[in-house]
């Protein structure tokens, strides 16, 4: 059967529409990280966290009016004989007023000195910001608690206490005691915890107050400092179970020691960090939850079964 040249030529182009389209689809595909959940890999391989990506619209480029847009603009649009097109004569610019707002004032900096710097570190411990013994001198360490402090609430990161920084810190606070003026003590506020803590067997964990409260059915039995993964591994926040334990685990991706891991997403465990014990927050996990008081993650390892609920949130 002879088909018309008209049958051909339409075939043709359906054909080459059907292949830029597939060519299109595969193009724009993009590789996403997947959380294949629980007992996902092998536990302890904690890989970084991938950054996803979506096509965004190109904005156009702006240019020179066209010819056709200028041709069709209204006749008012003449000058006038304040020289300026659309104004009468009695019209004037009107000075515009600066929208900046002053800086906040500086406080203390670094090199500073003085009880004021000492109540600063204190205040700054309650939260789990400053990890050392308050000296009242403001060096680097200080400095570096402050810009910690500061970006986690989006404000300047200048690492310097100026006065909308110093009042955050107060109210967030309780005024330092005598023994955690000295270094002796840290009295950490109570924050409330998550509602979907309130119920069973449950590692409540807050990345706000930096601390894991192991709770059952609302009832808070013990309580403990906690580091987090960085931001290139950070770690997931969400409701997850326990789903295996291993008391003397070893990262086979890092070949770290993970003694007393409890994990619940992927990789990711609670466990007890040395280089936490020694460093404190000055470090971060490749993802995990870090516990530095050994003796308490010991006991909480022997207390907690698989199937136990795990809440991070902020």
């Amino acid at each position: 059967m002879l088909r018309s040249p008209s049958a051909i030529c339409t075939r043709s182009i359906r054909g080459a529409a059907a292949a830029a389209v597939a060519l299109a689809v595969t193009a724009g595909c993009t590789a996403q990280a997947v959380d294949r959940g629980p007992g996902a890999g092998k536990p302890g391989d904690v890989s970084p966290g991938g950054l996803s990506t979506s096509p965004v619209a190109a904005e156009p480029e702006t240019g020179p009016p066209s010819p056709s847009a200028s041709a069709t603009r209204s006749p008012s649009a003449s000058p006038s004989p304040s020289g300026e097109p659309g104004k009468s004569p009695s019209e004037s610019p009107v000075p515009q007023k600066s929208s900046a707002s002053p800086a906040p004032e500086i406080l203390m900096r670094q090199g500073a000195k003085g009880d004021r710097v000492r109540e600063l570190q204190a205040r700054l411990a309650q939260i789990g910001w400053f990890d050392d013994t308050p000296t009242g001198f403001y060096g680097p360490v200080t400095a570096t608690a402050v810009k910690g402090f500061q970006t986690k609430r989006g404000l300047p990161a200048t690492g310097a206490t100026d006065a909308v920084t110093w009042q955050r810190l107060l109210g967030m606070t309780t005024k330092p005691t005598r023994d955690e003026l000295l270094g002796r003590a840290v009295r950490k506020p109570a924050g409330k915890p998550d509602p979907r803590c309130m119920k069973g067997r449950v590692l409540c964990i807050s990345k706000t107050t930096r601390t894991l409260s192991w709770m059952n059915d609302g009832k808070v039995l013990s309580t403990m400092d906690v580091r987090f993964g960085s931001q290139y591994t950070p770690t997931r926040e969400g409701v997850f179970d326990v789903y295996w334990k291993s008391r003397d685990h070893v990262s086979t991706l890092y070949d770290t020691p993970m003694p007393y891991a409890m994990f619940f997403s992927g990789g990711q465990a609670v466990h007890y960090s040395a280089d936490f014990a020694a460093r404190g927050y000055n470090g971060a996990s490749h993802g995990c939850v870090n516990v530095r008081d050994k003796g308490k993650i010991a006991a909480l390892f022997d207390q907690v079964r698989n199937g136990d609920k795990v809440v991070i949130y902020w």
